[in-house]
């Protein structure tokens, strides 16, 4: 257990604010303190009280002290730099060396208040020391395991599978010269291939590595949110952007402008794509990374967890032989693998399908895949034109972004072809609006478009810490009053498996709207959404996205505050 000479006033405040302990728990703690724990820190109190854990008040501690907090569970650490302490000494006083970069000794300790012990390494060392807060528990564990810990490489990362190899493919990489000449050092080398490994193992979409004040801060978005990773010296943010560069064939000397690259790594077989955006920020380049693992994703229709009445209705509507099929929504809502998966549905031998992209996110057999190159003059709608001339029988456009695009999607459509696009829209309905914003004729809209599907991802309840509970009854009687009548509410408590979130992946909820010939009318004469949407509702043309989100409610799938979230407050 750690033990600073003592802890900092604002500890406390910081547990209380970050909802690791209630106000009642750290007045009982206090309490414990004055009758018998005299001598005892209040964060001891707490976690032996289990009030909270160890790693939750070194978090705390780091943000009073103004240092980063790392989780030693990755072997973090150059094994060159270990013997620069004795082991007896790391052993006594919870230390542990992790690396050294450009003569910068970093290392993880759990006492952050003791001056002294900070001097003394400097003395021995002869180095500048950089602190990491961290457990005592994570630090005894790797003094533990130093007599046969390995060295950080990403072959052998994996601790509890040997044989899955993870390999770099440095297919854009012309010329990367002498990578730790470049990119710093090893340990520099070490960190990137964690952090990107550690993302596909806990199945995040997204890499955020960025400057802090005193810290590079590593999170990973999972299932639409961010969690953080890690944190490590800021000045180790520099390498690491060189190092992603080099791996995304970038420019390691331009931080001045913004930069995009991709890399590919192969995990036990498999092939995981990452995009990489690099920023200038006031503090340094943030890098943000893009996780597309194809083996992860499910290009199938009926697997995507589509109701029942909207799968038969989508499914008849990318058979159709002509016309335009919408996909809407926000980004990162899923449209792209919904658009996959219906292109999965119709491919085959008899028929030519092809996409126009930016980029190419998922390669597909049986499809004619090209991407924009805007640089060299080949837009969407320079490819869609060409594409014409190419004898499809189904398109699919990345996205209509603009009138000349939407305008050549619509004419295919109106000739022959089947087009599947997406749109950046609130709901279906809307796409009608934005087409005619877009300078799309009304009449042209109403003749080519067959259907739209809205959709928005939320988070399925974690099934291994489901629960049923009893809501708020001004809660029950609004969702009566809606017309969604539902039994037995659940929600996650939180677990391991969960990352105590409560939640385990995601799932759509969608609206679907088809066209039908009253529609078409009132497309073509300019009728208002409101009317429009009254005149879907009346001909069962629409499915709305809040009654297929709290039918996925009442059949225990995610939880009332998701759906709120993707679909609108309720009115009590």
């Amino acid at each position: 257990m750690m033990s600073p000479t003592h802890a900092p006033p604002r500890l406390g405040n910081l547990l209380i604010r970050r909802g690791y302990v209630t106000v009642e728990q750290l007045e009982e703690a206090l309490v414990y303190q004055q009758t018998k724990g005299r001598g005892k820190l209040v964060g001891e109190i707490l976690v032996e009280l289990d009030f909270c854990t160890e790693d939750q008040v070194i978090e705390c501690l780091a943000t009073e002290y103004g240092v980063p907090h790392a989780r030693l569970e990755a072997r973090l650490y150059d094994p060159k730099v270990v013997d620069l302490l004795p082991r007896e000494y790391i052993e006594k006083h919870h230390v542990f060396p992790l690396f050294k970069i450009r003569g910068v000794l970093t290392i993880a300790l759990s006492e952050l208040s003791n001056l002294f012990l900070i001097e003394e390494i400097k003395n021995q060392t002869g180095l500048e020391v950089q602190i990491v807060a961290a457990s005592t528990k994570d630090i005894r564990r790797m003094i533990s395991n130093l007599p046969d810990s390995r060295v950080f490489v990403i072959d052998d990362i994996i601790e509890d599978n040997n044989d899955t190899e993870v390999t770099l493919i440095e297919e854009a990489i012309e010329d990367i010269g002498d990578v730790e000449e470049i990119a710093g050092q090893s340990p520099v080398i070490r960190l990137v291939n964690y952090v990107v490994y550690n993302a596909v193992k806990e199945g995040a979409s997204d890499i955020h590595i960025e400057p802090a004040e005193r810290c590079m801060r590593v999170r990973y978005r999972i299932d639409g949110r961010l969690h953080k990773s890690l944190e490590v010296p800021i000045h180790l943010l520099n390498a690491v952007s060189s190092r992603i560069k080099i791996m995304a064939g970038l420019d390691i000397s331009e931080r001045r402008l913004p930069q995009d690259g991709r890399v590919h790594v192969m995990l036990d077989s498999r092939k995981i794509d990452l995009r990489v955006s690099t920023f200038p920020g006031n503090r340094g380049e943030k890098t943000v990374i893009r996780v597309l693992d194809t083996k992860k994703i499910t290009l199938v229709l009926k697997n995507l967890g589509f109701a029942e009445d909207i799968l038969t209705r989508l499914t008849a509507n990318v058979h159709a032989p002509n016309g335009i099929v919408l996909v809407t929504g926000p980004t990162g809502s899923g449209k792209s693998t919904t658009l996959y998966a219906a292109l999965n549905e119709i491919a085959s031998m008899e028929n030519n399908v092809c996409t126009v992209e930016d980029p190419i996110e998922y390669h597909l057999p049986l499809i004619n895949q090209f991407q924009v190159q805007e640089r060299v003059g080949l837009t969407f709608s320079v490819a869609l034109r060409t594409l014409l001339r190419q004898d499809p029988d189904v398109i699919m456009v990345g996205e209509i972004r603009d009138e000349e695009t939407g305008r050549t999607a619509i004419q295919a459509a109106l000739t022959g072809h089947l087009v599947l696009s997406t749109l950046h829209t609130n709901n279906a309905l809307s796409a009608v609006t934005r087409l005619v914003n877009m300078g799309v004729e009304p009449y042209l809209i109403g003749a080519a478009l067959n259907m739209v599907l809205a959709q928005r991802l939320v988070r399925r309840i974690c099934p291994k810490c489901s629960e049923a509970y009893e809501p708020d009854r001004n809660l029950r009687r609004a969702l009566e009053r809606m017309g969604h009548e539902i039994d037995s509410f659940r929600k996650g408590v939180g677990c391991r498996a969960c990352r105590n979130t409560g939640y385990s992946g995601r799932i759509g909820v969608h609206e679907l709207l088809t066209i039908s010939d009253e529609l078409r009318d009132a497309i073509v004469n300019g009728t208002s959404l409101a009317d429009m949407r009254k005149i879907a509702q009346a001909n069962n043309s629409l499915i709305g996205m809040q009654l297929d989100g709290y039918r996925k409610v009442k059949e225990g799938i995610t939880t009332v505050e998701e759906i709120i979230h993707a679909t609108g407050d309720i009115v009590y």
